[in-house]
């Protein structure tokens, strides 16, 4: 599992940085949706599925918004920037310094990564620190017989909650985008 995740890691990794260097903002929208769909396989892998249905719904409505945004912007404008462009060289300082300072963050984020990992149990092991009293005391204090159920709404239940709101706001928005859109 350790090498498919890192596989949807590199992918994610290649789908951001291609989405800086995009040359027009579909390509760039369609890269941020790689980057959003891997983290749901990513959630899925690590066995969270309530994350993983917030962040494919959350990620649909953004990417559907977002591609009618652009899809409505006009051509001239596009064709500006890319004229623009040509005449630009390919090699300029801004470009070389961009560069530099991703490589420079890049190095940051993986040696802080690599800090973290240290401290962190081998795969697999896990500790009891938060869900030892879930395990252990959870069926009687919520009087469920359904551990999980019992969990989820007495324990978890603000999170829950949490996770609805998200849903429901982000279905009310594309309603009422898609509205607006269709009263035009």
């Amino acid at each position: 599992m350790e090498i498919i995740l890192s596989i949807v890691l590199i992918f994610m990794i290649i789908g951001a940085l291609f989405a800086l260097h995009a040359r027009d903002l579909l390509s760039a929208l369609i890269s941020c949706g790689i980057v959003g769909y891997g983290l749901v396989i990513c959630f899925l892998l690590l066995k969270a599925p309530d994350l993983a249905i917030v962040q494919i719904v959350v990620e649909t409505i953004t990417l559907i918004i977002m591609i009618a945004v652009v899809l409505d912007s006009t051509r001239h404008e596009l064709k500006k920037t890319a004229i623009e462009r040509k005449w630009k060289s390919l090699i300029n300082s801004k470009a070389l310094v961009n560069v530099l300072i991703t490589v420079i963050i890049g190095i940051v984020l993986l040696y802080s990564f690599r800090l973290a990992i240290t401290h962190l149990n081998p795969f697999g092991e896990h500790t009891l620190r938060m869900s030892e009293a879930y395990l252990y005391g959870g069926a009687d204090k919520t009087g469920s017989a359904n551990l999980v159920t019992g969990i989820l709404f007495d324990f978890r239940g603000y999170d829950t909650f949490g996770e609805a709101t998200i849903l429901f706001t982000a279905a009310i928005g594309v309603l009422t985008v898609l509205r607006i859109k269709g009263r035009k």
